[in-house]
């Protein structure tokens, strides 16, 4: 091509400028990308070897050899006949309690394939080939094998040591009684995981540390599913969810109470002046709290959004994207005579600098745009040269206002959603009838050769004979771990002789243990005692047949108290060495002794080996224990 001044010039190819630019920045994109492949792409993942290690013991004991013994034991037989109603889709009215437990069951059933074509006739009969005993018995071994992690947990959020964690975590796992009812196909081990995961969800919503956070809201929700499934299992778990509203609500009127707390439904009561007042010095920490939204000012190294020269200041909210509150600030009173002088209102010109970045509070001069209500913006100055006017801040007025726009966004907050549920009207009719029908049918009352009363739980008097093989004579018993029982029933007395010490104490304003040992020392006997109480005192109120296993969800409760009354012994109660050396030598004799038990009475649990007529009697520790003996033949 030639130009009109005569000069040429030739392109290899026709492409115009935007699309050589296009192309270009084609290839920037490229070349990052693959900037950003050569980098090693790392996964950080934190495991708790611990709880790991707990978790695999967990199902080795409740999951090995799980399809034996091949044939009905003792309630299978009760438990398979709702379960093949429900796989041959019969409706039938279950007249033994709330149906959520037998739909677990059904769930390993339908999991494994069965078709319900089974007779449940007697204890003892052989399973036939339909029959996936395996998978009928999967679910509640699962749930009885996490159990063992779910108590190691619970005591880690009491905040209890790491050993006592460990301790009350072995002791479940090597419990009989609980393995026993995990193997097979029964519901005590489902009602117990979620009595568990209930009190641990509650523990961890308590603990959280960032009131209505996504994970607070998660333990929150998770607390009360797991307390409808409990209750949705027996309705022995309804007792259980009555003491952790009672816990929940001793807390919630604690939390009235306290002025650090930040959460909304406090904050009103967090900004009334105590008497006498707590003054602000010079060096004082304080957070800065918006009154209506109860948000903290905060500040990152972020850009402000008007000045990208210095930190954005905003009220934190959880966005869920793992950046943590920074809303600690530094009192700096600049116009101080000394160093201990308090923050007056008008008269005192104070910096506020952030703890976290060292950056000061400040008035940048610009307007927000219309998102900002045309308000100035506040900005963190990361360098300061002297002191500017735009720095200092003072306080005109040191009372919260009485205006009605508090509280008329607290009852906005607090209203309830208001849902139509006239189209459900039908269902729930239905439904409310149908669990009428269950809570008021009754079952006839018969006696059986293996009942109990509640006295004989605690001392462990009975035991009930599962299974016995005609040929081979083994056999498999409910039997609790003797020393584990009895060790639950002492550390219980010892908890509330101690407790009831403590408080008359206290009462004469005299401490023995620091005051934060105290209130963690009243929470575990609440879940611990208390569990127990509720899940064993209502028994004697019941016109029912009782059996053994109804102890197991009290009994687990009162297992959880034993390490943490031994803890308390050796850190509050040993005062010499002497005795502290005595005190753990003591401890491990008692839990190897627990293991021995455990391995003693091992035949009787897992049903295997066979053992001799002389080993039988030399089980039966107790005459009242109904161990089976296989007669010779003459």
């Amino acid at each position: 091509m030639a130009t009109s001044d005569g000069r040429h010039f030739s392109r290899s190819r026709d492409v115009t400028p935007g699309l050589l630019y296009l192309e270009n920045l084609a290839l920037g994109r490229e070349t990052k990308m693959l900037g950003f492949l050569k980098q090693p792409i790392v996964l950080s993942v934190e495991i708790n070897v611990s709880l790991a290690v707990l978790a695999v013991l967990g199902f080795i004991s409740r999951l090995w050899t799980l399809s034996y013994p091949r044939a009905v034991v003792f309630d299978e037989v009760y438990y398979g006949q709702f379960l093949s109603l429900y796989m041959k889709r019969i409706f039938f009215v279950d007249d033994s309690g709330p149906p959520f437990g037998h739909m677990v069951l059904a769930f390993g059933g339908y999991l494994g394939g069965f078709d319900g074509n089974f007779l449940w006739n007697r204890i003892g009969a052989e399973y036939s080939s339909n029959v996936p005993v395996w998978a009928l018995r999967l679910l509640p071994a699962i749930a009885g094998a996490l159990c063992v992690p779910l108590s190691y947990q619970i005591l880690v959020e009491l905040h209890f040591s790491h050993t006592v964690a460990l301790g009350g975590a072995f002791l479940i796992l090597l419990e009989n009684s609980l393995i026993t009812q995990s193997r097979l196909m029964l519901l005590e081990s489902v009602l117990i995981f979620f009595i568990l995961s209930a009190v641990l969800s509650y523990l961890k919503f308590y603990n959280s540390l960032s009131p209505f956070s996504g994970r607070w809201w998660l333990w929150l929700l998770l607390t009360g599913f797991c307390c409808s499934c409990a209750v949705g299992v027996k309705y022995m778990g309804f007792f259980t969810y009555c003491l952790l509203l009672a816990i929940a609500g001793v807390h919630s009127w604690q939390l009235v109470g306290d002025q650090t707390l930040s959460n909304f439904a406090s904050l009103r009561q967090q900004l009334v002046v105590s008497n006498p007042p707590r003054l602000v010095q010079h060096g004082s920490i304080v957070q800065l709290v918006h009154g209506i939204t109860t948000r903290y000012l905060n500040t990152h190294d972020v850009a402000a959004p008007l000045s990208p020269h210095s930190q954005e200041v905003s009220c934190y909210i959880d966005y869920n994207i793992s950046m943590p509150a920074q809303n600690l600030w530094r009192v700096e009173i600049v116009n101080r005579d000394s160093n201990t002088d308090v923050w007056k209102t008008i008269l005192s010109e104070v910096r506020l600098v952030h703890v976290n970045t060292s950056a000061v509070l400040k008035l940048s001069g610009a307007s927000l745009p219309e998102w900002g209500y045309r308000q100035l913006e506040v900005v963190g100055e990361k360098i300061s040269k002297g002191y500017h006017q735009s720095m200092l801040w003072n306080v005109e007025e040191h009372r919260y206002g009485k205006s009605q726009e508090p509280k008329e966004r607290e009852v906005e907050l607090h209203s309830p959603t208001q849902i139509n549920i006239s189209q459900n009207l039908s269902f729930m009719a239905k439904f409310m009838e149908l669990q009428w029908k269950i809570l008021t049918l009754k079952n006839e009352d018969t006696e059986h050769k293996y009942s109990s009363s509640p006295f004989d739980w605690i001392t462990m008097d009975t035991n009930i004979a599962y299974w016995f093989h005609a040929t081979s004579g083994a056999q498999i018993h409910l039997l609790g771990n003797m020393v584990t029982w009895t060790s639950a029933s002492v550390a219980t007395v010892v908890y509330l002789a101690l407790f009831l010490w403590y408080l008359l104490r206290r009462r004469r304003n005299i401490c023995d243990i620091p005051e934060e040992v105290w209130w963690q020392w009243v929470l575990a006997g609440s879940l611990c005692v208390g569990g127990w109480a509720v899940n064993y005192l209502p028994f004697f109120l019941m016109e029912k047949t009782l059996f053994l296993y109804h102890y197991l969800p009290a009994v687990t409760f009162q297992i959880l108290l034993v390490p943490i009354v031994f803890q308390h012994i050796s850190d509050y109660l040993c005062r010499s060495q002497l005795s502290k050396s005595m005190h753990s030598a003591f401890a491990v004799a008692w839990f190897s002794s627990v293991y021995f038990t455990y391995h003693t009475f091992r035949p009787l649990t897992y049903g295997e080996p066979p053992l001799s007529t002389a080993e039988l009697q030399n089980l039966r520790w107790k005459d009242s224990w109904d161990i089976l003996i296989k007669r010779r033949q003459p």
